[in-house]
C-alpha cells in the first residue's frame, strides 16, 4: 500500500492548484477543451438543446457537472441549484480564466410588474443567502459587469422584446413559498425578483476576478399561491421560453467573442 505522503503524490498548495485538478474532475472535461467566453446555467435541458443547435458533445454525464463547448468557443456549464454550487464553479473557473460568464436563471417574480416569461437583467443582489459572506464583507455589493450586460440588453432589444431591471433577492431557503413572514419580510426590500443564485455568483466572481451576469426567467410569481411553481408550470415555461432565453444568452456572448472586447474588472 502507497504512503499517503509519497513523492509521487499531487501536492496541491494553492486554490489554482486545487481549482486546476478540480474542475475537469467536475465535469470530465479537460481545462483546454474550454472556451473563453461561458454560459451558466442550473438546467441540464440547457445544455442539451445547446448540444444539439451545435452538433457538440455533452461531458459530464454522471459527474456533479456537464458541459458543451461549440466551435467557435464558447462553452455551457450546468453547475446544479444553489448558492454553495454557484460559489464552487465560480471558484473552479480560476483553473480557465475565462473572458467573461454569462448566468442563465430562472426567478420568482415579487412584483406585480412582472410576469411570467419576463426577462430581468439584474442591477444588483441583495446576499441573503450567506454564502457569499465566506468571500467578502456584508458591506461590499452584488454586482454584475455591466458592459457584459449592455451586450445582453443588446440583443435582447433586437429581438424586439422588452425586459426589466432591479434588485435581485438570492436565498438559501428552497421552500419559503408558505411563510408569510418572510414574504412580509421581501415586501420590505423592494426587490424584483428572488433566486437562489446570482448573488453569489456576483460576489464569487468579483472576488476571483472574473467578469459576470446574469440574465435570469421569471417563471413563477411565488408571493401568490396560484403562482408557486408545479411541474406542470414549469413544463410550460420550459416550451415557451426556454428556446428563447437559451439563444439571446448565445447570442450575446458569441458577439463579445468575435468582436474581442474585453470586459473590464474594476475594484471597488
Amino acid at each position: 500500500m502507497k504512503e499517503l505522503n509519497s513523492s509521487k503524490t499531487m501536492k496541491m498548495k494553492t486554490k489554482l492548484d486545487i481549482a486546476k485538478n478540480w474542475l475537469p474532475r467536475y465535469t470530465a472535461t479537460s481545462l483546454d477543451e474550454f472556451g473563453d467566453y461561458m454560459l451558466l446555467t442550473n438546467f441540464d435541458n440547457y445544455v442539451t438543446k445547446f448540444a444539439e443547435k451545435f452538433g457538440c458533445d455533452i461531458r459530464g454525464e454522471g459527474k456533479p457537472m456537464q458541459t458543451a463547448t461549440n466551435s467557435s468557443g464558447l462553452s455551457i456549464i450546468n453547475f446544479g441549484i444553489g448558492s454553495a454550487n454557484a460559489a464552487t464553479i465560480m471558484d473552479l473557473l480560476v483553473a480557465r480564466s475565462p473572458k467573461a460568464v454569462l448566468f442563465l436563471g430562472k426567478c420568482g417574480g415579487l412584483k406585480r410588474s412582472t410576469e411570467i416569461g419576463h426577462f430581468i437583467l439584474p442591477i444588483a443582489a441583495i446576499r441573503g443567502e450567506g454564502t457569499s459572506n465566506d468571500y467578502s464583507p456584508p458591506e461590499v455589493p452584488a454586482l454584475p459587469s455591466f458592459k457584459l450586460h449592455k451586450f445582453v440588453s443588446d440583443k435582447i432589444i433586437s429581438h424586439k422584446l422588452e425586459y426589466r431591471t432591479g434588485v435581485i433577492y438570492t436565498t438559501n431557503r428552497r421552500l419559503w413559498e408558505w411563510d408569510e413572514n418572510f414574504k412580509k419580510y421581501l415586501r420590505t426590500l423592494g426587490a424584483i425578483a428572488i433566486d437562489m443564485e446570482t448573488a453569489t455568483l456576483f460576489v464569487v466572481g468579483y472576488k476571483n476576478q472574473i467578469a459576470r451576469g446574469a440574465l435570469l426567467l421569471v417563471s413563477d410569481l411565488p408571493m401568490i399561491p396560484s403562482g408557486v411553481k408545479t411541474e406542470k408550470s414549469d413544463q410550460s415555461v420550459t416550451q415557451k421560453f426556454v428556446d428563447l432565453h437559451l439563444d439571446i444568452g448565445i447570442e450575446a456572448m458569441t458577439e463579445i467573442g468575435e468582436k474581442g472586447e474585453r470586459i473590464k474588472h474594476f475594484t471597488f
